[in-house]
């Protein structure tokens, strides 16, 4: 936390005025030692796309029409459109600087938040132009996790218990800790807390593994119960062994709302992916099924990128 007591909020991707202060206090009085992962850690594999779940019965919960992006007079997304299902995980790759991040950011617009960068064309929630949200309720039904851990220097508690705070701030409502438990308690499970922590929810947050800080974030991000979930490399700081329990949890996130994750790693797209889009130079090159775009690419450029030929 800052001199001027100022948090970074997570649903504004900008410093804000910090809310009062948190039911429970924790103090960091101590140098903060990792609590250890589960012994127990699935090994990194595809989880079971099952039937019914993505495909072409599932509902589109966003889409993106012609959509380009500059920053200044320079294209970083060009022209693309593609659909984002409910039930469904989809995995953006390419090299550095094709237009990854840029589109994933622009789903939520928190591209706008960068000087000098402009759009065209439309991204759609529902229907709906996300230009006309209001940006903090755009952001609680189109989450965001970001590539480096960022836990709030509260206890575990209080750091899910944040975005239920902001949003029943903005309602009107309480924020008694007895009335947030059952959400907090609900987010921690789903992000596959729970059982490691649930013992012992005043923890603070920073004496965490890096790989339990990432899955607090998750949980803080879905502590609304937001529709969409962007991933922004979330395990690229992560050990193997870390990174295999966020895919895992990918795999059980994906069966209540639309994944788009960004990603470096091949394998990973593979294993996490029910659809890829293979972006290059700000074009969407590739888009479709994990299996058509690794097996059978129709496009020259997606083959020698998914052949490691350059990236």
């Amino acid at each position: 936390m800052s001199t001027d007591n100022r948090v970074v909020d997570p649903f504004l991707d900008d410093a804000v005025p910090a809310l009062p202060p948190p039911r429970r206090r924790v103090r960091l009085d101590r140098t903060p030692v990792p609590v250890p992962e589960t012994q127990d850690a699935p090994r990194g594999r595809p989880y079971e796309r099952r039937s019914g779940v993505g495909g072409p019965g599932s509902p589109e919960r966003m889409r993106v029409e012609g959509l380009s992006v500059l920053y200044g007079d320079k294209p970083a997304v060009k022209d693309v459109s593609l659909p984002i299902h409910a039930g469904e995980a989809l995995a953006l790759i390419g090299p550095s600087g094709c237009g990854k991040t840029t589109l994933l950011r622009t789903l939520n617009r928190l591209t706008e938040t960068t000087a000098g960068a402009t759009r065209h064309g439309r991204v759609l929630l529902d229907g709906v132009d996300v230009e006309q949200f209001e940006v903090t309720a755009l952001r609680r039904r189109v989450a965001m996790v970001f590539q480096q851990p960022n836990p709030f220097p509260m206890s575990i508690f209080d750091n899910v218990a944040y975005a239920i705070r902001v949003q029943n701030k903005k309602r009107g409502g309480r924020d008694r800790v007895r009335e947030l438990e059952p959400q907090v308690v609900d987010a921690l499970r789903r992000a596959g807390l729970y059982d490691e922590l649930g013992g012992d929810l005043d923890r603070p947050a920073l004496r965490l593994s890096g790989g339990q800080q990432q899955r607090l974030c998750i949980a803080r991000a879905i502590a609304t119960r937001p529709e969409v979930l962007l991933m922004d490399e979330p395990c690229s700081a992560l050990d193997p062994r870390s990174t295999a329990v966020i895919e895992e949890l990918i795999g059980e996130l994906r069966r209540d709302l639309a994944v788009v994750i960004v990603t470096h790693n091949l394998a990973q797209a593979h294993r996490v992916g029910d659809k890829v889009a293979f972006m290059y130079l700000g074009d969407l090159v590739e888009f479709g099924a994990t299996e058509q775009v690794f097996e059978a690419p129709r496009a020259e450029r997606t083959r020698d990128y998914v052949a490691g030929a350059f990236g």
